[in-house]
């Protein structure tokens, strides 16, 4: 959150309850179809100010992939076609893979 109260974009804070100091957790009214954040210890909530709860960032390293692609397109053992030919310079065969990141996630 930025100085004027606004939501920076992909961030979500944490919220505690004003009466007991435990954290907020997110809650749907749905008779009223908003979304709340309710304490889990006593029964104080609040009303959602922004209807985001949850940002999963997902980022790649362009080097890595550069890598990735140089090391593919030179294994023999990878499923080839001629199928779906470059749009940019034309060159016809394509091979298949499913990468696989090097980090936890």
């Amino acid at each position: 959150m930025d100085g004027d109260g606004a939501y920076e974009p992909g961030f979500v804070g944490i919220r505690f309850c004003q009466e007991c100091n435990n954290m907020l957790y997110p809650k749907e009214d749905k008779e009223n179809r908003i979304l709340l954040y309710a304490c889990r210890n006593c029964d104080y909530q609040q009303e959602a100010d922004n209807s985001c709860i949850y940002v999963n960032k997902i980022t790649h390293e362009v080097d890595e992939l550069t890598q990735i692609i140089a090391d593919v397109s030179q294994d023999p053992t990878l499923p080839r076609t001629e199928d779906h030919p470059c749009q940019k310079c034309g060159h016809k065969e394509a091979v298949f893979f499913q990468s696989h990141s090097a980090r936890a996630e």
